[in-house]
């Protein structure tokens, strides 16, 4: 009884390891039967061309035909014309895979026959035609060691019910008395090479083309995404779902983020193809990424005022605020240097994306030999708003700003009252700052899309925690 007992504690307390040590993905991917009915007639036609290449081989052999005796025959150029596949279908198998079914194929062939009875010889030709062919194939969906993914062929089965071959020449009456012998042959070669060929195609076709499933995506000289799978592509009921690490990473210095992505509780909408989920974990990997490259940090120099703004950016217009600025600092030019303390940390919910970063905004008096004399430190923050789409297989966005609120942070001209810098902030914000953060988001941050894939018809709902985008696909094929 107590062996049975610890035996239990053992099985619970791993199974809460396991639980506890699961990771959850900060990007889905999710393929839905639309998606994969898609892909199925492009992968069919490139098994149609793989099929009607079959080498068969020549085939010989010795029969005994009634009241006529020991025939000797040899069947060899044995050439596939056409393999057609017009009814298929393909179907998730969930916790196993994808299963695809194939009926009613056909296909053609011709060749060369030679036949010796006795001391007679004679050749010819013959036609074969394959009707009723039923393949089952199962593929089996992995990952490697870089996170990408895999496919190969677990299971194929092929079963031809009907062949006929027609032997034309002066001796080709005799090949018609044992042709079932010659088709029975002839089926069962088929059926392994078809099989064979299966195999075949998908790991040189098909497994090389998912294998273009970027595991890293590099954005700019700073950042990049890690789009490695967290765990095998899984099948569902209706729908084939990647769960990738979706996190952001400088390229100068790594770091590890200190919270953990939430559960997706995905929707089952199957309307489109395609569906990303971006989650809030996605997002904020990405403020981290550049926080940590110091991407976050932008200079307000007298250059960068735009002239309807109606003020310099000098010691004289802030002696306004300040007085004692003019005394210490007198008509001398300033900048500004603003820079994220911490990393931007946003929400995701059904209203959209919202947060409120914080802003170090640092003013310096320039001085005639050029350098720099700190004078104040204040700290900007505001309610952010978003704005998500897709364009060209990238996410793109914009930001909008509200009203900004200010506090002092550091003085070394004294105290006053920042309430004052109210209109000179929005101005900074709002032609300066905010035009160069949405100039970065227009460009955008790639999906993780296979090679020669475009999205259409696109559409952006919001979720708690994540962003969905779905979208139905066109393939490009090589010309």
């Amino acid at each position: 009884m107590g062996v049975q007992s610890l035996a239990v504690a053992c099985g619970a307390l791993a199974l809460c390891l396991a639980l506890t040590t699961a990771t959850n993905p900060g990007f889905v991917v999710r393929i839905t039967q639309a998606g994969l009915d898609y892909a199925h007639q492009h992968g069919i036609a490139i098994l149609e061309k793989e099929l009607a290449q079959l080498k068969l081989p020549d085939i010989s052999g010795d029969t005994r035909v009634l009241r006529v005796g020991k025939v000797h025959y040899e069947l060899s150029r044995l050439r596939l014309r056409d393999f057609h596949l017009p009814y298929s279908r393909i179907t998730p198998v969930s916790n196993v895979g994808l299963q695809v079914s194939i009926s009613n194929a056909f296909a053609e062939l011709d060749g060369d026959w030679r036949v010796k009875l006795f001391f007679v010889r004679d050749h010819g030709s013959f036609n074969l035609k394959v009707e009723n062919v039923y393949i089952k194939i199962s593929l089996r969906l992995g990952s490697d060691t870089t996170g990408k993914p895999t496919i190969s062929t677990s299971d194929c089965s092929a079963s031809i019910s009907k062949v006929r071959v027609l032997f034309s020449g002066k001796l080709g009456w005799l090949y018609n008395l044992f042709h079932k012998t010659i088709e029975s042959r002839l089926r069962k070669i088929l059926e392994v090479k078809v099989c064979d060929s299966v195999a075949k195609s998908v790991n040189k076709e098909l497994q090389t083309y998912i294998q273009t499933l970027p595991v890293t995506a590099k954005i700019d000289n700073k950042t990049g995404i890690d789009y490695s799978l967290v765990a095998p592509p899984r099948a569902t009921a209706q729908s084939l779902d990647a769960d990738l690490k979706g996190e952001f990473y400088s390229l100068a210095k790594r770091f590890t983020v200190p919270f953990s992505p939430l559960p997706l509780a995905f929707p089952s909408d199957h309307e489109r193809m395609v569906y990303f989920g971006a989650s809030s974990y996605f997002f904020n990997t990405a403020g981290i990424a550049y926080q940590k490259a110091g991407a976050l940090v932008f200079e307000i120099t007298e250059a960068m005022i735009p002239k309807e703004a109606g003020f310099r950016l000098d010691t004289s217009v802030f002696s306004a605020f300040i007085p004692q600025l003019e005394e210490m600092y007198p008509n001398m030019p300033m900048k500004f240097r603003l820079s994220a303390p911490t990393a931007p940390f946003l929400t995701i919910g059904p209203g959209g994306i919202s947060f409120q970063p914080i802003v170090d905004a640092q003013a310096y008096a320039i001085l005639p030999n050029s350098s720099l004399v700190p004078l104040f430190l204040l700290s900007l923050t505001g309610n952010v708003s978003a704005v998500i789409n897709e364009r060209s297989g990238r996410i793109v966005g914009s930001l909008d700003v509200g009203r900004i609120r200010i506090s002092l942070k550091d003085s070394a001209v004294g105290t006053f009252q920042v309430r004052m810098m109210q209109s000179i902030m929005n101005v900074f914000t709002s032609s300066t700052l905010l035009p160069r953060v949405n100039a970065r988001l227009h460009e955008g941050f790639p999906l993780p899309l296979l090679d020669r894939i475009q999205l259409s018809n696109v559409l952006v709902k919001f979720h708690q925690n994540f962003l969905l985008l779905g979208a139905d696909v066109h393939f490009q094929p090589l010309v």
